[in-house]
């Protein structure tokens, strides 16, 4: 089976998706006649349900804005020690 190519979709398309479902709809019918994933579908349907919002940095929890802000801090200092490190030897070397 070839994979799938991947596919974006603005919010109001997402949003009409979503109005159809919550109008009565069949998930598999509008899975099948609009060539959805349903783990795309699904995600539309509870990110719609819990903020409103299809962008999935509106819909991380605050645990989860944390770590990604303690990744890139940690990151940066990492490469301001690389570089101290490498001052340090440049220096010595004189």
């Amino acid at each position: 089976m070839a994979k799938r190519q991947r596919r974006t979709y603005t919010d109001d398309f997402k949003s009409q998706m979503v109005k159809l479902y919550e109008n009565g709809k069949p998930k598999s019918e509008i899975i099948a006649e609009y060539d959805l994933t349903p783990t795309a579908f699904n995600t539309w349907i509870k990110r719609s349900a819990t903020t409103g919002s299809f962008k999935e940095k509106d819909n991380r929890t605050e645990e989860e804005n944390e770590l990604i802000r303690l990744r890139k801090e940690n990151q940066k200092l990492k490469m301001e020690n690389d570089i101290l490190k490498q001052a340090a030897l440049i220096l010595g070397r004189k």
